[in-house]
């Protein structure tokens, strides 16, 4: 029997991994410059966390999460998204008590029940950030500049910004009944789940994919129209600070993300050269989050990157991990001792260092030097251990420089051809 991951789960495996690992790296520089500070958060939560947060209408409620009983009995869900889980941790460590604002980002995994489809996974990945105690549009500008930053960094170009604000509890129930106004001339035309929404949660309506839905909803009010006299100055301001900053962005009045806890602020970052699944990150700001957590009110912004949107984005225009610096191949017994001594002291000096640990010929040796991309290549055979001498071959130029065989002086020799 063959054993397979389960349906909608990947391995990452070297090569491709270096190119996780490079985003990564870019993105903790960047959060680093920022002021971020990392927080790892558990993958399993209680289900009412997700449940209060992100909204009982909600798709991901509804129908994707991965929610079971443990054996103490409690309903417990893998992370659907990171927000509701930092705001859990946020509340229960006091981490409000530290000066505003307070800076965080994550990385780790993510589980929906959904189908699998190209770029997007049951198990998918997320780098994410949270600002929190400041409702400043500054703010905003800061973390969609900050955001904008990590992907021209990690090499992505042509990316649409699309910002919008979608209230706040003042505002939005008159939107809420303009839209159920609008809606509801032809609510037959909408799918069961749309029907069912209606008077729970009109604006879930607005987040269906089914394509009936989103060509019945057209000319649906847009939420600009109705934002209240703070809403309308923060999103003002937004656009002065972002002009300031010369991010490049759009306005979209009908942009609305799928989750209920947003407010405010709501932006969202795509690619054309993904197709349907376009989005590569999104985010927005919730400032009634904290209290429905039980924590004092504190406004609070984030975004997440969708790894594997990115991933086929920079791939093919990016080069692997270097091969070692340096290879030996030893010829005998002795050799191959003498060898395995000084790649270990080569590498504890900060080389990547390999060697042939097979007793094959010079030439296969040769190969497998070339297979794994190695920089720089030193035979070690009974005459080079007698006259403590060696060549050192660098396999990109074909040059040959005569060496002393002593880590000190390898040591020297490679660092000074990097």
């Amino acid at each position: 029997m063959k054993y397979k991951t389960l349906k909608g789960l990947q391995d990452i495996l070297p090569p491709e991994i270096a190119v996780w690992q490079h985003i990564e790296n870019k993105a903790r520089e960047i959060f680093k410059n920022y002021g971020y500070r990392e927080i790892r958060l558990p993958v399993l939560e209680s289900t009412d966390i997700f449940i209060r947060s992100i909204g009982e209408t909600s798709d991901i409620v509804e129908k994707e999460m991965y929610t079971f009983q443990d054996k103490g009995g409690r309903s417990v869900t893998l992370r659907p998204e990171g927000t509701a889980s930092f705001v859990r941790a946020y509340v229960e460590h006091h981490l409000y008590n530290e000066p505003a604002p307070q800076k965080y980002y994550y990385m780790g995994p993510m589980f929906r029940y959904e189908r699998p489809q190209a770029f997007r996974y049951r198990q998918f990945y997320q780098i994410g950030a949270e600002a929190m105690g400041i409702d400043d549009p500054k703010l905003d500008a800061e973390i969609i500049s900050m955001l904008s930053g990590i992907l021209s960094a990690i090499g992505l170009e042509g990316l649409n910004f699309e910002i919008t604000s979608i209230g706040c509890k003042k505002c939005r129930p008159d939107y809420r009944t303009a839209l159920k106004n609008f809606l509801g001339v032809k609510l037959d035309q909408f799918c069961g789940d749309c029907q069912r929404r209606y008077d729970a949660n009109p604006l879930r309506i607005l987040d269906c994919k089914v394509p009936s839905c989103i060509e019945s909803r057209k000319g649906s009010p847009p939420v600009l129209d109705y934002l209240c006299g703070e809403c309308k100055d923060h999103f003002n301001s937004l656009k002065n600070y972002l002009e300031l900053l010369k991010v490049p962005h759009t306005i979209n009045p009908n942009l609305v993300r799928g989750l209920d806890y947003y407010t405010k602020t709501a932006f969202e970052v795509s690619s054309e050269s993904l197709g349907s699944q376009k989005a590569v990150a999104a985010g927005g700001r919730y400032d009634g989050l904290v209290d429905e957590f039980g924590g004092p009110p504190a406004p609070g912004i984030g975004f997440a990157i969708g790894m594997e949107r990115i991933i086929p984005l920079i791939k093919d225009s990016f080069s692997d991990a270097p091969g070692p610096d340096l290879f030996f191949c030893p010829l005998g017994d002795k050799a191959a001792e003498k060898a395995f001594l000084l790649t270990e002291q080569l590498r504890a000096e900060g080389l990547q260092v390999e060697m042939n640990h097979e007793g094959t010929s010079l030439r296969s040796q040769m190969r497998k030097a070339n297979r794994v991309g190695a920089k720089n290549i030193i035979v070690i055979g009974e005459d080079e251990i007698r006259n403590n001498k060696i060549v050192l071959k660098n396999m990109t130029s074909k040059e040959e420089t005569a060496a002393v065989l002593e880590p000190g002086e390898l040591l020297n020799l490679i660092s000074n051809r990097k």
